[in-house]
């Protein structure tokens, strides 16, 4: 006998299939018959959780946001500043690699489209991150895990970047199944070079 899905993970599904069909063809093309296609499923079934798309993205936004959220706080159980900023750094690569549909929402530019609503509150999330992570390497200025020297601001556009560049290589290579472990060594690198203690001027005579 065929078992009933709740609502909860019929919703789900569908909030997933949206995602995964964003990434595919992009999010300005999707429509609520291709997320029904997708899971074998009629347009009323699915009206039946989300009345229309803009509920299903911003179902979508509660989502992600929220992810980013839990991201930051668990960072924070971290004691030592270098793994604290460890962790918002690579969950939110995690982020990218669960939702690689992420960057093709970032860079719509359709007013009409419901990921209006979804870019600008991921990007009023992505803002505590950058917070979160100035904190962190602020911590690690005093505590000489990073270089005092540096300007603060500086390096947490570096850091970011590192998030950011991959978050183009995922638009242009379309594999998210690569994003941690070429992340890992990035933020690897990226950390080495701000811990390298100043030369000081006369070494090499």
């Amino acid at each position: 006998m065929r078992v009933r899905k709740t609502a909860a993970v019929r919703k789900a599904e569908i909030t997933q299939a949206a995602l995964d069909l964003a990434f595919q063809m992009g999010p300005d093309r999707v429509t609520t018959a291709m997320i029904a296609e997708r899971l074998g499923l009629t347009q009323p079934a699915i009206y039946k959780h989300f009345p229309n798309k803009d509920d299903v993205w911003r179902t979508v936004t509660e989502a992600l946001c929220q992810r980013i959220d839990d991201n930051i706080g668990a960072a924070q159980d971290q004691p030592e500043p270098l793994a604290r900023l460890r962790a918002l750094v690579i969950g939110q690569i995690r982020l990218l690699q669960d939702y690689p549909a992420l960057p093709e929402i970032m860079v719509m530019r359709d007013p009409g489209s419901g990921t209006t609503e979804l870019r600008s509150e991921v990007l009023n999330s992505v803002g505590g991150l950058r917070e979160a992570i100035h904190a962190a390497i602020c911590a690690a200025q005093t505590s000489g895990q990073i270089r005092s020297d540096l300007d603060v601001d500086d390096c947490t556009a570096l850091i970011i970047s590192i998030v950011q560049g991959l978050a183009l290589r995922l638009l242009r290579f379309r594999r998210p199944e690569d994003l941690i472990s070429i992340g890992e060594r990035l933020l690897s690198v990226q950390l080495l070079l701000l811990m390298e203690k100043a030369k000081v001027s006369g070494d090499s005579a």
